[in-house]
Formats: C-alpha cells, sequence, structure tokens
C-alpha cells in the first residue's frame, strides 16, 4: 500500500506510520527471551531467571529499542516508495489514536528541492587575469632580497623598513602592566607589528632620542587586562639599521637553491614557481565571483535543517579560530543564529554544485586526479615521492579530490555563462603592495 505522502510548507513533508502492535509485542518477546539467557538476578542462576521477572526489569527498555528500531526502518520503506530524498533527521509525532492494535505515527521531515538551471543564461561572471611580466618577475626577486637582508647600523633619522633598537615602559594610570615595558627590543618600521600609535612616532627618530606618547588599546585586544584602555609609553632609541640587500649574483642563485648559481635558471625557476602561485590565486577570485555571482541569481528554497547544521558549524569553526588565537571564548556570544545568512547561502550554493557535478558529469576522473598530483609534485626534487605521499592517506588526497571537482565545476560555467575579463594588478593580488 502506497504511503500518504502530504505536502505541507515549504519543503515540509509528512508520512503516517502504522506499525502494527502484534509485530512489536512479537519482536519484544524474542528478544526478551535472547536476554533471559544471560541475565542475571539475585536468588537465580544465569539463565534462569523467569522471564515474568526479565520483562519486569527490562520490557520498557526493550520495547523502546523495537518501536525506534520498526519505526526507522517504516520510515525508510515510505520514503523509498513515495521517491523522496530526506533533508535532515525526521521529527516523529505519537498519533492521538495511537495504541490499541496499531501504534501509529506521523513523520514529519524536509526533503531536498529541484535545483533551478535557468540561471545558465543569465549569470554574468568575471574571470581575473594578471600576465607576468619582466616587471612582475624583477619585482619577486626584490622582495626575496628582502626577506634575506642583513642589517647594518646607521647615523640617521629611522624611517620605512629600518629596524629601531629600543627600550620601552608603558604605563596605564601611572601603573606598570604586563608586557608593557621591554628592553633592546627590536621593532621594524611600517611592518604593522605594534599598535598604530606606536608605529606612528618611530619615524624621525634617531640613536638617543627619546618620546613619550599615547596608545588606545582596542576593545577586543588579546590581552584582556589592557583592552580598552589608554596606555602611556616613554621610547629611547638606541640603535637605527638600514636594511642591507643582498647582491643578485652567484651566490644569491646558490642560496635560493640554484646549484650551479646560474642566474639565467634562477629567474626560469622563480618565474615557473610565480606562474603556478598566480595561477592559483587567480582561480580562487574567479572562483569568488562565480560564488557571488550565483548567490545573486540562484534563489530557491533550502532545507532549514541543513542550514542550521551549516550554522552550527560555522559558529563552532568561529569558536575554534578565536581559540587558537588565544582568545577566551566561554563567555562570548557566538551562537549559530548570527550564521543563519551565510548558512543558508552556502547551502543553496553546495546544493547548485551537487546538481551540476550529478547531471552533468563532472565528477573526478582517475587521469584528472594523476594530473593534478603530478602538476603539484613539479615543484618539489622528488615528485614521485611526493605523489606517494598524497595517496597513502585519504584525507590529503581528499583535498586533490576536491581542488580538481572545483576546476570541473568552474570551467563547465565559464565555458556556458557571460564572461568578462578583470585586470588584477600584480601587488594586489600577492599581497605585495606593502613590501
Amino acid at each position: 500500500m502506497q504511503p500518504n505522502l502530504q505536502i505541507l510548507a515549504g519543503l515540509e513533508r509528512r508520512i503516517d506510520l502504522n506499525i502494527p502492535a502484534q509485530e512489536i509485542d512479537s519482536e519484544v518477546m524474542a528478544r526478551l527471551g535472547k536476554l533471559a539467557r544471560d541475565v542475571r538476578m539475585p536468588g537465580f542462576r544465569k539463565g534462569k531467571v523467569p522471564l515474568k521477572l526479565v520483562a519486569s526489569s527490562y520490557g520498557a527498555g526493550v520495547q523502546s529499542e523495537v518501536l525506534n528500531d520498526k519505526l526507522g526502518r517504516a520510515f525508510q520503506e515510505a520514503v523509498r516508495a513515495c521517491n523522496v530524498r530526506v533533508a535532515g533527521q525526521p521529527r516523529i509525532e505519537s498519533a492521538p489514536e495511537s495504541g490499541g492494535q496499531t501504534y501509529s505515527f506521523a513523520a514529519i521531515f524536509e526533503v531536498y528541492p529541484e535545483v533551478p538551471m535557468d540561471w545558465v543564461g543569465q549569470l554574468e561572471v568575471k574571470q581575473a587575469r594578471c600576465p607576468i611580466d619582466d616587471a612582475a618577475l624583477d619585482r619577486t626577486i626584490d622582495i626575496m632580497r628582502k626577506q634575506r637582508a642583513t642589517y647594518e647600523p646607521v647615523e640617521r633619522e629611522a624611517r620605512a623598513e629600518d629596524h629601531v633598537v629600543v627600550d620601552f615602559k608603558g604605563t596605564i594610570a601611572g601603573e606598570p602592566f604586563e608586557g608593557g615595558s621591554a628592553t633592546d627590543y627590536t621593532i621594524k618600521v611600517g611592518a604593522g607589528t605594534m599598535l598604530p600609535e606606536f608605529e606612528q612616532a618611530l619615524p624621525g627618530m634617531k640613536a638617543g632620542d627619546k618620546k613619550t606618547f599615547t596608545v588606545q588599546f582596542p576593545d577586543n585586544y588579546h590581552g584582556k587586562e589592557v583592552a580598552g584602555k589608554q596606555a602611556a609609553f616613554e621610547v629611547e632609541v638606541k640603535r637605527v639599521e638600514q636594511p642591507v640587500l643582498p647582491a643578485l649574483d652567484e651566490a644569491f642563485a646558490k642560496a635560493i637553491g640554484i646549484a650551479d648559481g646560474d642566474l639565467s635558471k634562477l629567474r626560469e625557476e622563480i618565474k615557473a614557481n610565480l606562474q603556478r602561485e598566480v595561477e592559483t590565486r587567480l582561480k580562487v577570485k574567479t572562483r569568488a565571483s562565480i560564488m557571488e555571482a550565483l548567490a545573486e541569481t540562484v534563489k530557491f528554497d533550502v532545507p532549514k535543517a541543513l542550514v542550521a547544521q551549516e550554522a552550527h558549524r560555522l559558529s563552532e569553526q568561529m569558536r575554534t579560530q578565536l581559540s587558537q588565537q588565544g582568545v577566551d571564548t566561554k563567555d562570548l556570544p557566538i551562537n549559530a543564529e548570527l550564521f543563519l545568512p551565510k548558512a543558508e547561502t552556502q547551502v543553496r550554493l553546495g546544493l547548485v554544485v551537487g546538481e551540476l557535478v550529478q547531471t552533468q558529469n563532472l565528477a573526478v576522473q582517475q587521469n584528472q586526479l594523476r594530473e593534478a598530483l603530478e602538476k603539484l609534485a613539479q615543484s618539489y626534487e622528488r615528485p614521485e615521492e611526493v605523489i606517494q605521499w598524497y595517496l597513502q592517506d585519504r584525507n590529503r588526497l581528499s583535498e586533490i579530490e576536491n581542488s580538481v571537482l572545483e576546476e570541473n565545476v568552474m570551467t563547465w560555467i565559464l565555458s556556458r555563462v557571460k564572461v568578462s575579463d578583470e585586470q588584477v594588478a600584480f601587488d594586489e593580488l600577492m599581497g605585495t603592495s606593502g613590501l
């Protein structure tokens, strides 16, 4: 007999489940009989406890187990018969007429929606572009030289990128505080490692100079004892040191890993690595454009149960990240409700991507996975060892599979929607504008 499927509001559905009492009673007695073989009670040997006593002690629990098992099977059979995909866990309600010869229940649940595909002709996305020219390559080499700079004392005022060696002492309301003072402390001017007022006080100072200024600690500062408070600092510059970049010569090339110190080989290797990094970052920007366009264009109801699960995951993720940064999250109001809008968007996008993978045969093929692994391993000395390292761990391999799957989806979308190029400056893409 076909189950009675009722359409409620939105994606919510209801199925009535009826289980004959005789089935429940029969299964309960069978399980109690098995239980009686091993149960022990005072005054009885193992396996000799009367079934009536066993039923008196364990009957209610066994009946509950049997009913749950029967309900689970009945629900699965009903949704299969109705050909619906259940999203989340059903809510089981006992019907008022339940009892007697039949146990009656109502299972209320959500189903997965039909994902529309009419957005394909409407979507407009931007594909990020950033050609690598000689200027970008030279910029990268300059950054590598700066990262390997040494510092030498200089008799002048401090300026950006200098190191200043200072003594400082801070007080709040005239009282010293923990972490507020240091001796011979090195600060790179303009690096942003200190609070803004502290950073702004350093340029223009030279060895022997002293300065007093105030600093406002942010309300969300990681040190709770000073968060939101104003401190007075006294700073004395002991020494100013300027950066000295290594020469672009054979020694530099060897330090980077070019065994024979050939500068042309150095440029070739840096360019190859740079191309891989730029390609990865461009894909991230293009993916963001696709996801943003999908979020704005594709609208349909999504299961509340899936949204609630995603909101909970996002809230826990935030709590974990803050904890790793040393923030005590015990009293922070990080609840799932704050993440519901983002969760709904992510669930909707996930359903769209899932629909594409299934209906357009975009699943990862073995040859694609192998090609991705080989490409990743190119930048290592022993590529085959890197490939085996990924193949030997399912979690590591799944990262590559997800990347290839994402690539398949992006390629499919970009080939079917309106695409415009978005030129991205090299420094903006690489996050090196301040270096």
